[in-house]
């Protein structure tokens, strides 16, 4: 996706540690226009799949799920929670995550009731690297007995595992923005 490589390139920042800082934009500022081409751009990806429900990871995965979930007809997004409130239903599927940019193990959660053996399920999420929340969404779909329709994601490193790790569970894996590489002095290059 072009625009978003184009806004990547203007507006990201590699910091040490091989991070790509594009929150100015996705993950803690959120244009809106450009996630409503994300949005647009899942929906084409996916059309054909016909999801009827978007399953994401908190926090960052919650507006782009929104975005395409608009362009599906509004199916619902359910979002697997990091931490637990006191009002959350004890009754969860759970999966561990590692996030990679903050070195720590997530028990992440879905309700029972938002997730079901009958849903077909799109996961999306902002960053594809090792894998490690998009196989706990697969995990937690597999725990649900739902059927997932695919996956994507906005970002992907595709010198790291995650892609390959993904696909070769046997998924559709679709990334709108294919980072090839990226240096300490912030170039990043695009496939």
């Amino acid at each position: 996706m072009r625009l978003l490589e184009d806004r990547i390139r203007k507006d990201g920042k590699v910091l040490p540690g091989d991070i790509l800082k594009i929150d100015s934009f996705l993950n803690h500022q959120i244009d809106v226009k450009l996630m409503d081409e994300i949005g647009k751009e899942f929906y084409e990806l996916f059309k054909d799949t016909h999801p009827n429900k978007i399953l994401t990871i908190e926090s960052s995965g919650i507006a782009i799920a929104s975005s395409a979930s608009r362009f599906f007809g509004y199916i619902p997004v359910v979002f697997a929670k990091k931490t637990v409130a006191a009002n959350m239903n004890k009754n969860t599927y759970e999966a561990k995550e590692h996030s990679y940019t903050r070195n720590i193990e997530y028990t992440v959660q879905v309700a029972k009731e938002y997730l079901n053996k009958n849903d077909e399920v799109l996961i999306l999420d902002d960053f594809l690297a090792n894998g490690e929340a998009m196989n706990s969404l697969i995990e937690i779909c597999k725990q649900a007995g739902a059927h997932i329709v695919g996956c994507g994601s906005v970002v992907c490193k595709t010198y790291q595992p995650g892609e390959k790790r993904i696909a070769d569970l046997g998924y559709q894996v679709e990334v709108l923005a294919r980072v090839k590489s990226m240096t300490d002095d912030g170039q990043i290059e695009f496939e």
